[in-house]
């Protein structure tokens, strides 16, 4: 009996938990009207012999609502941001003014702002059914437990009724966040 413990609903929960907390993070890094510092949290800037994020070689901030400055460390490594922001795909043209980029975010088209959306639906899926993989290990490990007469089966039908609220609640919140971050990337 290599897994002899008795399964815990919160190691399920903060697995879940943290499905959420990624789908947040990649919904930072998807582009709305407006400026957002965690837009650039995804690019990636090759300096000093390898990938690092654009954190490590400056400052990122908002000034105003569409315009991004980021304003970087050291003078070598300006030429490789500017590139990096250039080819990740945000449709973002920096500005060199000596070791700092102003960008201006250019409002979105009606049919980039679908795709946003849509791409905001992808994210969301993905860790629907990261969430409904944890669900499926929180039920084989409580069938096995119960196997292994670690748990009697009245505590596995109830751990497995709390798993699937926990899944309910975790599905809930990840259509709740794609829905919301759906009406900021619409709002024109």
């Amino acid at each position: 009996m290599a897994n002899a413990e008795k399964p815990q609903i919160s190691r399920y929960r903060d697995r879940m938990d943290k499905c959420v907390s990624a789908l947040k993070d990649e919904f930072s890094s998807l582009r709305t009207g407006r400026a957002s510092a965690g837009l650039l949290d995804q690019v990636m800037v090759e300096a000093y012999g390898s990938k690092v994020p654009i954190s490590q070689v400056g400052s990122v901030s908002v000034p105003e609502p569409r315009s991004i400055t980021v304003s970087i460390w050291d003078k070598a490594v300006v030429i490789a941001v500017e590139k990096a922001i250039r080819n990740a795909g945000l449709g973002l043209n920096p500005v060199t003014e000596g070791q700092n980029l102003r960008i201006p975010v250019p409002p979105l088209t009606e049919e980039r702002r679908r795709d946003l959306a849509k791409l905001a639906g992808k994210y969301a899926e993905q860790q629907k059914v990261a969430v409904r993989n944890v669900r499926r290990d929180a039920m084989d490990d409580l069938k096995k437990a119960e196997k292994d007469s670690v748990i009697n089966q009245d505590d596995q039908k109830r751990m497995e009724v709390e798993v699937q609220k926990l899944t309910d609640d975790a599905v809930r919140r990840v259509d709740e966040a794609l829905k919301t971050k759906e009406q900021e990337i619409m709002q024109v």
